[in-house]
């Protein structure tokens, strides 16, 4: 446009990383508007509706005067004491409302705020590979180092501490973690969790452990809360999520629970950035901790059939996969003569299927493909219908 200046971005924008998704996003809508019936498998936006009793709770408390003004900058107590009992309920964990717990505009924000509370430009953190992209947007906010832990089928996905050299661990003030895993669907035990809060205090680093799929485990199996471990809440913090448990994407509500510093950290920065969330958002998310929790249990058995007919149908067309541990995702090994983004490209361009390729999580992801259970089971077989006519697979 005649006469709009363009103005040069700050070098803390320029050093944010290519959002990976939304690069996806691009190559699906380009097949969208050409016609083309693309199902969609790359992303991970929860595809059924939120239970009807937490939507009623925010219609009503809609209707509140109270929550049209300004929310407490730190969020409602009510909201902080139901996370404790959540807590408490689920995991056996005792919480102080008052300090050991931090409202959060989606778990997504506190994973991006923590490293601005935590690092320093120059400061290292110690990233899991693969990993969710965001935690390199916080630290590349802050300036700050990343050393990567590999996270490989023959250790379960898990980061081996042992291969992590003793300088990178007394550089380390920060370590993300997250399970249930994405992408690799992986969970994680509590000796797995012992062993992180050891090393942690051996060399007086932080843990961040990603809780997003909490709910989700399957065969029978819970995931483990790092709190549960002993001596958690003096190395880090759990953040969680309601978008995953609830089909709460898009009402951008999560929480961070755990070590007290922490968690005034967090507030601290929030302080600055926010006025809390919407009072009836907050009421709506205390019923859905507190109230019925049948439909999370319906959910996490809906993904569990969804996992179980997808897989059943990759062994008929010949593609040998190992079925997810928990989450909605699917970690699947890429053919033979393939590379990740390769791979994916053919199943979006020629089966009209689109996944997720590996390499974009990390360059442990080259390999694989992630795929979300997140449309129903009939849209489910008619992928692997799709990607069956292709005849890349042996049966």
């Amino acid at each position: 446009m005649k006469n709009v200046q363009s103005f040069t971005y700050s070098n803390t924008l320029k050093r944010l990383p290519r959002q990976f998704f939304a690069h996806l996003v691009q190559k699906v809508e380009r097949l969208t508007e050409q016609g083309h019936d693309v199902i969609n498998l790359g992303q991970g936006n929860p595809d059924l509706p939120t239970p009807i009793h937490v939507v009623k709770e925010l219609q009503e408390a809609a209707e509140n005067p109270l929550y049209h003004q300004y929310s407490p900058f730190r969020g409602q107590f009510f909201l902080k004491e139901a996370i404790s009992q959540y807590y408490r309920r689920e995991y056996n964990i005792n919480l102080d409302p008052n300090t050991e717990v931090a409202i959060l505009f989606g778990a997504k924000a506190g994973l991006v705020e923590i490293s601005q509370c935590l690092l320093n430009p120059g400061d290292l953190a110690l990233l899991p590979d693969p990993g969710y992209p965001d935690y390199m947007s916080g630290i590349a906010l802050a300036d700050a180092k990343i050393a990567l832990m590999p996270l490989l089928v023959e250790n379960h996905f898990l980061p081996d501490y042992s291969k992590i050299c003793r300088r990178k661990w007394e550089q380390a003030k920060l370590m993300f973690l997250n399970y249930p895993n994405n992408p690799t669907a992986a969970l994680a035990s509590k000796a797995f969790f012992d062993e992180t809060v050891a090393v942690a205090k051996r060399y007086h680093t932080c843990v961040v452990h990603d809780f997003a799929y909490g709910a989700m485990g399957f065969d029978g199996k819970k995931p483990q809360s790092f709190l549960q471990s002993k001596g958690a809440k003096d190395v880090g913090i759990e953040v969680y999520t309601l978008s995953k448990t609830y089909n709460m994407a898009g009402w951008r509500v999560g929480f961070a629970v755990g070590n007290h510093s922490v968690v005034e950290g967090l507030n601290l920065i929030q302080d600055h950035l926010y006025v809390s969330i919407f009072g009836a958002i907050q009421k709506a998310a205390e019923e859905a901790l507190l109230g019925d929790q049948s439909a999370v249990v319906k959910l996490v058995k809906t993904y569990e059939h969804r996992r179980n007919v997808f897989v059943s149908k990759l062994q008929e067309i010949g593609w040998r996969v190992e079925p997810s541990k928990g989450t909605f995702f699917a970690w699947l090994p890429v053919p033979e003569g393939f590379t990740s983004e390769s791979f994916a490209d053919l199943l979006l361009e020629e089966a009209h299927v689109a996944v997720a390729p590996g390499n974009g999580f990390g360059n442990r992801g080259e390999g694989y493909i992630r795929v979300g259970l997140l449309v129903t089971e009939q849209r489910l077989v008619e992928a692997v219908e799709r990607i069956g006519k292709l005849k890349l697979f042996t049966k």
